[in-house]
């Protein structure tokens, strides 16, 4: 910056940004002091700012930050995958003989149990968040209701050791379906909620849920095969 109409130009460009609150500019130091009220990738400000300008960061680690704020972000997904795995990794131990499958059994189980719950706390919302992303939901707005009582219902079968083929083939046909509609938003990189955690939590949509409904594929898969 090299004039005050550089240094208002920079300033204003900056105040566009989404979440800034407050913006610092001084020509004489060649700095902007950026206040807001989330991270913000310093990406977003570049884009903003005239292509003679480079913003560079110079008392924070943009790395460390850009994590601290995905796992704000993805926080309650985290835990309750963490939660699960901890109970289905005792309930393996205490078979006498670590057995991997019911293990498995009691990890499944507890996340469609997870998931049912909190759809169902806003049954309403869930299925019109499901419908921006699923498929079939998009053809069929019910389906985002009936998921919700699928899902309940794949829990218990799971916890109960219902019929293993066929509880196995529903949750890959039904798991798969779902993947399609994530990777189709992700791919198009599409802004919307993921509806995984129903209304509750305003999740996005990333490449976490594809690696959530991945696992679950691959659980059943692996199930299935053994139980043929």
């Amino acid at each position: 910056m090299t004039c005050s109409s550089c240094e208002a130009k920079v300033k204003s460009s900056l105040l566009m940004v989404p979440n800034v609150t407050v913006v610092e500019v001084s020509r004489e130091s060649q700095t902007a002091i950026i206040s807001m009220d989330k991270h913000i990738a310093l990406s977003m400000f570049q884009n903003v700012l005239d292509k003679k300008y480079t913003i560079e960061v110079t008392d924070h680690n943009e790395t460390a930050e850009q994590a601290k704020n995905w796992l704000k972000t993805y926080k309650p997904i985290v835990l309750i995958f963490f939660y699960i795995s901890g109970i289905a990794l005792i309930a393996a131990v205490n078979q006498g003989v670590f057995s991997w499958m019911y293990g498995m059994n009691v990890f499944m189980a507890g996340f469609f149990l997870t998931f049912s719950l909190f759809n169902m706390l806003d049954l309403k919302g869930f299925a019109a968040s499901y419908a921006m992303s699923d498929i079939v939901a998009k053809k069929w707005s019910s389906w985002g209701y009936v998921y919700a009582f699928v899902e309940l219902a794949l829990s218990i079968a799971f916890l109960t050791g219902y019929n293993p083929i066929l509880t196995n083939s529903i949750t890959l046909v039904v798991m798969a379906v779902s993947l399609i509609g994530v990777l189709q938003s992700v791919l198009n990189k599409r802004k919307i909620k993921c509806a995984c955690l129903g209304a509750v939590f305003n999740l996005p949509m990333s490449t976490v849920t594809i690696i959530e409904d991945g696992l679950m594929i691959a659980m059943s898969g692996i199930m299935l095969i053994t139980a043929l």
